[in-house]
């Protein structure tokens, strides 16, 4: 019987249990780093509170800038729902949910925007 390459160790008769990798190392795809991230023309706006000590946060994604002009509208962003905010990985994170204000900003600078999530 061949030997399958796609499976791992899971238990040895003379080790015990094998630390089990999800996916083996031979099998990873390779992923480009720094890569934007793929845009359909819609920006969406995402309100989120999980791993932020309770706080709310609006993720705005699929804008289709170069960095620093994502800054550069991060920073307008910012200043129109007067909070806090930063860009991470080509995507817009506000502080509070405003995501009224932003739609609205947003849809006036000519980008087509959706609400997703809760």
């Amino acid at each position: 019987m061949a030997r399958d390459t796609s499976s791992t160790l899971v238990y040895s008769s003379e080790t015990g249990m094998v630390k089990q990798c999800a996916t083996p190392t031979h099998m990873k795809a390779k992923q480009p780093s720094n890569q934007a991230t793929p845009s359909d023309g819609t920006v969406r706006l995402r309100r989120e509170t999980k791993g932020r000590g309770g706080g709310t946060v609006i993720v705005i994604s699929g804008v289709p800038l170069a960095e620093a002009a994502l800054k550069e509208l991060a920073g307008a962003l910012k200043k129109r729902c007067g909070c806090g905010g930063t860009v991470k990985n080509g995507i817009i994170e506000i502080q509070g949910d405003h995501r009224d204000t932003l739609l609205l900003e947003l849809q006036a600078r000519g980008y087509r925007v959706k609400l997703s999530g809760g």
